[in-house]
């Protein structure tokens, strides 16, 4: 095996605390959309509205981040090691997801959304799909939920599906762009990004999308991530930091008011919320971006929020959506209201928030501890 450097595994640049703290706050609300997606009719009613723009942000957080961490040790690293730091950080959650969510997939009944009976071994190629992040063609076997989901045992694993190849692009090629070339780059994707909800592509009135191969999805998908994470990129390469204080509380604040605005316009006038959402992920999740970057915690208090936040925010994002598949079989079979059940979805959120926790503490970090070891040797 390829020796790596330890200096290719050094962490000794300064750490961003507030911007893992913020990834921690738009994770919570992305469990909050999902929670009250259970109780909408359609994507208009849906309460805490815009909580799918949360993904939108932490691909303009992974460029940002991606852009400090590496940009500038290609001369010591290879292209090889780059992929290998990023699967030893992402893969080993994505593995927790999938079986996560073929355990609460039996518990469920091993059926479709309809009621149809799953044979076992459509689970057994679903989880390894899964764990390979090859996608799911909708209406077709390994698709075990019966809703197109390009990952059924884990839904949010799409957005690691274009994580995954943001990572590939940045390392292969758009490392190696001028400032100019990248600025290009994201000027022309956002102005397609821009297109694609103001024209309502998705058909949904607003850009969710990413989570399924059918319609429009795999272009509104690539869109979102080639222009966050670029942007991303973009900011770490002309950053300079401005003092602010207490960034991390008005960038919170700000974000929480962001993906809880119901949904703007009527069904004859979806291009406001296509608007909306093109604000949100072309200028204001940029600039939330650069001032967490910005600011600093200035006391122990806030340094363990932001610590414990960042901590358990990616295995929250990754471990929560199966217990939700249990919740709205659970809703739906009983139709039951949020006002008979919202002691339950509280449970529900401090319950995944656990699991989130116990997964980080007895799984995740120990695995990708002797990972690490495994690849110095």
């Amino acid at each position: 095996m390829q020796k790596i450097s330890a200096s290719a595994f050094s962490d000794t640049k300064p750490h961003y605390e507030i911007l893992d703290g913020l990834r921690g706050v738009a994770a919570l609300m992305v469990i909050l959309y999902h929670v009250f997606e259970g109780f909408a009719t359609s994507p208009i009613d849906q309460r805490f509205n815009h909580g799918y723009l949360a993904v939108d942000f932490f691909f303009v957080l992974s460029g940002f981040v991606v852009g400090y961490a590496y940009d500038d040790r290609w001369k010591k690293m290879s292209t090889k090691d780059f992929f290998k730091r990023r699967l030893i950080r992402l893969h080993p959650m994505v593995v927790m997801g999938a079986i996560l969510g073929a355990i609460t997939f039996v518990i469920q009944g091993s059926v479709h959304w309809d009621g149809t009976q799953v044979p076992f071994y459509l689970l057994i190629v679903a989880f390894i799909l899964t764990i390979f992040m090859i996608p799911a063609i909708p209406g077709t076997g390994p698709e075990v939920r019966g809703n197109g989901e390009m990952f059924p045992l884990n839904g949010p694993s799409w957005s690691l599906f274009f994580e995954y190849i943001g990572n590939i692009l940045y390392a292969l090629v758009i490392r190696r762009f001028s400032t100019k070339a990248l600025s290009i780059l994201v000027g022309i994707s956002g102005i397609s990004l821009a297109s694609f909800a103001i024209f309502n592509l998705s058909g949904y009135g607003n850009l969710g999308v990413g989570w399924t191969l059918a319609d429009y999805n795999l272009l509104g998908g690539f869109l979102r991530m080639i222009f966050a994470y670029s942007a991303g990129l973009l900011i770490s390469r002309n950053f300079k930091p401005m003092h602010i204080r207490g960034a991390f509380w008005k960038c919170s604040i700000a974000i929480v008011i962001l993906l809880s605005v119901p949904h703007l316009g009527a069904k004859g006038a979806l291009w406001m919320n296509g608007l909306y959402d093109t604000l949100c992920t072309l200028v204001f999740f940029p600039i939330l971006v650069y001032m967490g970057a910005s600011g600093v915690t200035t006391d122990k208090a806030s340094s363990k929020i932001n610590k414990f936040l960042g901590d358990i925010s990616y295995p929250l994002y990754m471990v929560h959506y199966p217990f939700m598949y249990l919740f709205y079989a659970w809703l739906w079979k009983n139709n039951l209201t949020f006002s008979e059940t919202w002691p339950v979805a509280i449970v529900l959120v401090l319950g995944c928030i656990l699991i989130a926790y116990l997964s980080l503490k007895f799984y995740d970090e120990p695995l990708r501890k002797r990972l690490n070891k495994f690849l110095r040797k």
